[in-house]
């Protein structure tokens, strides 16, 4: 019989055996769901200030809710934009030292919309290897050339931009990885884009609220903040515990977007309770100042407990090597009360596992003496395998 008299296989079929290479290699992820008032302290979320579950922004999401409704009702250019999320953007905006901000409906949108609406056929985006998934599908989408240059390498950068051949040119990092805390070198890659007539383009997801004066960002540590040849993302899902995004930039550059920006224009807007919260926790930032430095004090902590160096920023990251032995790990902290993340391929490189610590300006002495005797305990034997 001809495979073309065969009956068609389902579909759908070849899932299952996707599904057991995964499961083989450790890489099979499930959705785990929280329960509210879990007994686990959590080093795994992003909540970096501790304002997620602060009265005070909770209570900016009700009033919001109550005052607005629980949706926008439709994208911003419609009936999506409300009075509300024309504050955030101007104290946002003012935070941050920008010129202007606009809101996205998270940050994985707010990174989508910047770099399509600003590159183009005509353009080249150089971008860190190690990058977000959200800054490496936005290159993917955006019809520019693509060059993907070692992590933190400013020379390749400098090396792709002086080869190219496209009218303008991006250059895309993060402000702080994601999975090893680690600083961008921000001042040396503008220095060579302002040389090479390029735009910097910096996702401060995991810098705002942690690094920089009073938490405005590691732009802002560098004295970067403002400069018109800078464009910043940011989101309001970590340091400001509520859901969403936001391009910070000059005024002709939040136009643009408002003009050709398809995850602005397409996308219903922010709801009215997370911008209500979002705008909370900022000012709750303006006020206390001090609560960035917890964030590093905590990290050091951390880092110390966990036996590996201190971190700049936020994250910890203690690399474990193969998939089965982080994960492993990750499960007997849970089981000793500790949520921590697991970070395996693709999100990280092979061979390079790891848990992934967060510090939280809330952490108290008695939440550290637990994290120090669970780590003692899991990581012992994760090393020694």
């Amino acid at each position: 019989m001809s495979p073309s008299s065969l009956p068609p296989a389902h579909p759908l079929a070849w899932l299952d055996a996707h599904a057991a290479r995964r499961r083989e290699a450790g890489l099979r992820r499930e959705l785990r769901p929280r329960r509210a008032g879990e007994p686990l302290l959590d080093l795994a979320g992003n909540d970096y200030l501790g304002l997620s579950a602060d009265p005070r922004v909770v209570q900016g999401g009700v009033e919001a809710l109550r005052t607005w409704g629980a949706g926008s009702t439709g994208s911003r250019l419609v009936t999506g934009t409300t009075s509300l999320h024309a504050e955030l953007e101007a104290e946002l905006a003012a935070f941050c030292g920008a010129g202007s901000a606009l809101v996205f409906s998270s940050g994985y949108a707010a990174n989508l919309g910047v770099l399509t609406a600003l590159s183009g056929p005509d353009a080249l985006i150089v971008s860190d290897a190690a990058n977000h998934a959200s800054l490496v599908d936005a290159c993917r989408l955006s019809r520019a050339r693509v060059v993907v240059v070692p992590h933190d390498d400013v020379s390749a950068v400098e090396a792709a931009l002086a080869a190219r051949s496209e009218t303008r040119a991006l250059v895309v990092t993060d402000s702080v990885n994601s999975v090893d805390g680690g600083l961008a070198p921000l001042r040396a890659l503008h220095t060579v884009c302002r040389a090479r007539g390029a735009l910097l383009v910096v996702d401060e997801a995991h810098g705002l609220g942690v690094c920089g004066p009073g938490g405005r960002g590691l732009l802002a540590d560098v004295g970067l903040a403002g400069a018109d040849d800078v464009v910043a993302t940011v989101t309001l899902s970590k340091s400001l515990g509520s859901q969403g995004g936001a391009v910070l930039g000059p005024a002709a550059v939040t136009a643009h977007l408002v003009d050709t920006a398809r995850s602005f224009i397409f996308d219903t807007g922010l709801a009215p309770a997370s911008v209500g919260a979002a705008l909370a926790a900022l000012r709750v930032l303006r006020e206390e100042p001090g609560r960035p430095a917890r964030v590093l004090r905590a990290a050091a902590a951390l880092a110390d407990a966990a036996g590996v160096p201190a971190p700049p920023s936020a994250v910890v990251s203690v690399v474990l090597g193969e998939p089965g032995v982080a994960f492993a790990a990750a499960q007997r902290c849970a089981e000793r009360g500790l949520r921590v993340g697991c970070f395996r391929p693709p999100s990280v490189p092979e061979g390079t596992s790891r848990l992934r610590l967060t510090a939280r300006a809330t952490l108290t002495d008695d939440d550290l003496a637990l994290v120090r005797t669970v780590l003692a305990e899991v990581l012992a034997p994760a090393v020694a395998r």
